[in-house]
């Protein structure tokens, strides 16, 4: 009976900490998305209005692997079982999204806008069966520079 208490309580502990850590860094992105609000950011390859002679473009990128916590395998394992959407993994790959783009604004400096952005996932599995250990997403785009 004490093992099963023991068990219940790390279980419950790692659950209030995972929430509790995504939550964290739910709200780190929403400030630092509001701080770049500003950088204009497209996935289509033109420009927002017309590109003065001299401007100059480079290539940035911006990259972010987060892992699964047990606690969303195991929901993403019960919900295989019954069919649906599986929420738990849709925020991870929300907030892994999220954060590549922040860090390829972050990392584009003084650029005035950001075209042509494109997001690559993958997953990274361990396990035996195969099962998903972390969500990588890759962000890269064209940063456009006056002179």
């Amino acid at each position: 009976m004490i093992d099963l208490i023991i068990f219940l309580g790390l279980i419950t502990t790692g659950y209030v900490v995972g929430q509790t850590l995504e939550r964290r860094h739910y709200r780190a992105i929403e400030q630092r998305e509001a701080a770049l609000l500003a950088l204009p950011t497209t996935s289509t390859k033109r420009s927002f209005g017309t590109v003065p002679p001299g401007t100059r473009s480079e290539l940035v990128q911006g990259a972010c692997c987060i892992s699964v916590d047990y606690f969303k395998r195991i929901a993403a394992s019960l919900r295989q079982l019954f069919g649906g959407r599986v929420s738990s993994y849709e925020t991870l790959v929300d907030r892994a999204r999220r954060e590549a783009i922040l860090r390829l604004k972050e990392g584009a400096g003084d650029a005035h806008q950001i075209i042509n952005l494109r997001l690559v996932t993958s997953s990274i599995t361990k396990g035996q069966r195969g099962q998903v250990g972390a969500i990588e997403v890759h962000a890269y785009a064209t940063a456009l520079y006056d002179h």
